[in-house]
């Protein structure tokens, strides 16, 4: 009896609608945390909301486990919210005391509980081999391109290619596009004219392509996971008005058998 009222509680919208205050609300303490200004005000206030709040979602972690064990750990997304709680209640003392930056994790847990941010990370993570795929094939690009530069330019720009390391960094500047004209290509060109010959190549292969193709996979993941819950939804409603069938036919046979009685008696 008490799993079922707590199961009700917990399900509610009202409680669910709670703990995204909650959630909003200790986002914003926390932030303030960082305040001088706000801590030699509210440090004491600050504080007890913030513990209160930290009681609040252990308390419904802990009932969440009692009401389904299993179930819970079924649930990604519940095991998700165990993790992020379970750090924030680590002390924050001695060697631990680098977790106190970590308590903003708990804001995280609106992904868990907001519907539309579940299905965005529930497609990057459906994405993830497409993603590991287009990885390698820029790690690839980055090293052939890293050791061309490296032996060009090592001797006359041996800050920015002394090293295949320092390649690689230059040219992940060059692929973020900032600064990578006036700062690095054009003084380079100064020495090796025909550098841009190495240089467009890379950023059409990189920028302008293999990052588009992440832009893709990711999109395409989306996509599949909108519509197979459109699908899981559409079978829902297929089932339920199947359901409602049978029980109108199971309806009109027992009002046909009353008929058939009253004509009879």
């Amino acid at each position: 009896m008490l799993r079922e009222r707590l199961q009700l509680v917990l399900n509610a919208p009202a409680f669910e609608r709670t703990i995204l205050v909650l959630i909003a609300v200790n986002a914003v303490t926390l932030g303030l945390e960082t305040s001088p200004t706000a801590m030699a005000a509210f440090g004491n206030v600050l504080f007890v909301v913030d513990r209160t709040i930290l009681a609040i979602f252990t308390l419904e972690i802990a009932a969440r486990l009692f009401v389904d064990f299993r179930g819970f750990w079924r649930d990604p997304w519940r095991i998700f919210d165990f993790i992020v709680v379970g750090i924030a209640l680590l002390p924050a003392a001695g060697s631990f005391s680098v977790l106190r930056a970590f308590r903003i994790l708990r804001i995280l847990r609106l992904i868990s509980k907001v519907e539309a941010m579940r299905r965005v990370v529930s497609g990057l993570l459906s994405a993830l081999s497409g993603i590991g795929s287009i990885v390698l094939l820029l790690g690839l690009i980055f090293y052939v391109f890293a050791v061309i530069s490296t032996k060009l330019f090592a001797k006359d720009f041996p800050d920015w290619f002394g090293s295949i390391g320092e390649s690689a960094y230059t040219l992940f500047q060059i692929m973020t596009l900032e600064s990578w004209s006036m700062g690095i290509v054009r003084p380079v060109m100064e020495v090796h004219p025909f550098a841009w010959a190495l240089f467009v190549p890379f950023i059409v292969a990189t920028a302008f392509t293999v990052l588009n193709l992440f832009i893709g996979v990711i999109v395409d993941a989306m996509q599949s996971e909108h519509e197979a819950e459109a699908r899981a939804e559409r079978d829902a409603m297929m089932s339920e008005t199947e359901l409602i069938l049978a029980e109108v036919k199971a309806l009109r046979a027992e009002v046909a058998e009353l008929r058939k009685g009253s004509q009879t008696a």
